[in-house]
């Protein structure tokens, strides 16, 4: 007697989505393909991990989700099923253990992506997931096909349902090209613009000062700056002047409120307190004190520690006349305006923003595309770093599984 095979669902991208959605749909006992455009599986995630595999964050979950912004409640939903927690617990469930850092990130302990990536593609095997590598997806044959670019030329393949989890639009090399979007576009799916998010700035930074200072960090300094609901923003911590202009932690966390800015009004106009741990009356008053026949840049070192990228920036973005004036320079020490002009290209960002909106969307299905089902980056959220870009897109993944299961089982 012949039994009717299981359904198989192609997976289209093997990011942490992709393969979070690979392994809900092969826990569940289906067939599924995953098909990536690169020679290997995980490039982004082995990138995102060389510098500490951030996977998520330990704060109260309350305020966890607050950081997805005005997708939050469209987010919560899956978070709610597999969020900060449950990430761990898989991570656990992989042999890997975890700690929290001093700044409520979670870690792996060994700080490293590449082991928790083998234990997760050997568990994916075992499953019995096939992974097909070099495969780029171009849309779909008039029949429902989908389209593959290979290298041994195009092909065809047939799904019962599709998980497409692309990416968005940052570093290309590794996979995440966007060029999904026209395709879902040409079906009559409403896709955001993808741009920048967690990204740099362009600052128009005099020749000699980016000579000087390129590569240099500013700590312990803050940023005041208009949030996205339009009140003054304030956050200290730490970024790094470069050639262009400026990027790094601090900056990142108000990425998207600055771009968003930026595409308003042209440019837009930060303040950076130099000296965030001090009191204005106290810059003042130090600034005031005699300094004999010392230049005001000794003086400034001497009374307040304010000296190379610092003393730097004082000079670029201070006037001559307001140097001279001591009231006035320590108004400065504590708001200095640096205007940034451009958000650096997307291909640069750490993350994109952008892409399908949720209105687009059944749960995560297309509407226009019954069968096919969305997560990930291609999804309309930005969220900063912090361990919130790795959970959602896991979260996402689970819920597409979820979705494709349901679909495919009728309930």
């Amino acid at each position: 007697m012949n039994s009717t095979p299981p359904p198989r669902v192609a997976v289209i991208g093997g990011g942490p989505a992709g393969l979070m959605a690979a392994q809900t749909l092969a826990t569940a006992g289906l067939g599924v393909d995953v098909y990536d455009a690169m020679p290997s599986v995980g490039r982004k995630f082995l990138l995102a991990g060389r510098g500490g595999m951030n996977i998520t964050h330990a704060e109260a979950y309350d305020i966890f989700v607050t950081r997805y912004g005005k997708r939050a409640a469209e987010l919560r939903p899956m978070l709610d099923a597999f969020g900060p927690g449950q990430v761990r617990d898989w991570v656990h469930g992989l042999g890997i253990a975890t700690f929290v850092g001093t700044s409520g990130r979670v870690f792996p302990t060994e700080m490293k992506a590449a082991p928790l990536l083998r234990a997760w593609l050997h568990g994916l095997r075992e499953r019995g997931v096939h992974f097909h590598q070099r495969h780029r997806w171009l849309g779909w044959r008039e029949d429902g096909a989908l389209l593959l670019d290979t290298p041994d030329g195009a092909r065809a393949v047939a799904a019962d349902a599709t998980v497409l989890a692309l990416g968005g639009a940052s570093w290309a090399r590794l996979g995440s090209d966007g060029a999904w979007a026209p395709l879902l576009g040409g079906l009559g799916v409403d896709v955001a613009p993808l741009v920048p998010a967690n990204c740099g700035f362009d600052v128009d930074w005099s020749a000699h000062f980016s000579g000087r200072h390129a590569g240099e960090p500013l700590t312990t300094v803050a940023v005041i700056a208009t949030g996205a609901d339009g009140l003054p923003l304030r956050k200290q911590g730490q970024f790094v002047v470069t050639a262009t202009g400026v990027e790094g932690s601090l900056i990142y966390a108000l990425s998207a409120a600055l771009r968003d800015q930026i595409a308003q009004r042209g440019d837009t106009l930060i303040h950076l307190d130099l000296l965030p741990d001090l009191s204005a009356e106290r810059v003042e008053g130090e600034v005031a004190k005699p300094r004999g026949s010392r230049s005001m840049s000794s003086h400034l070192q001497s009374r307040l520690g304010i000296k190379g990228v610092k003393a730097g920036l004082l000079r670029e973005c201070a006037s001559a006349e307001e140097f001279a004036d001591p009231a006035r320079l320590a108004r400065l020490l504590k708001a200095l305006p640096v205007r940034l002009r451009a958000p650096r290209p997307i291909d640069e960002a750490i993350s994109s923003g952008g892409g399908v909106r949720f209105e687009a969307l059944e749960g995560t299905m297309l509407r226009a595309k019954p069968g096919v089902f969305v997560a990930g980056e291609m999804l309309d959220w930005e969220a900063p770093t912090g361990g919130y870009l790795l959970t959602a897109c896991l979260a996402s993944g689970v819920a597409a599984g979820r979705d494709a299961l349901r679909w495919l089982r009728g309930t």
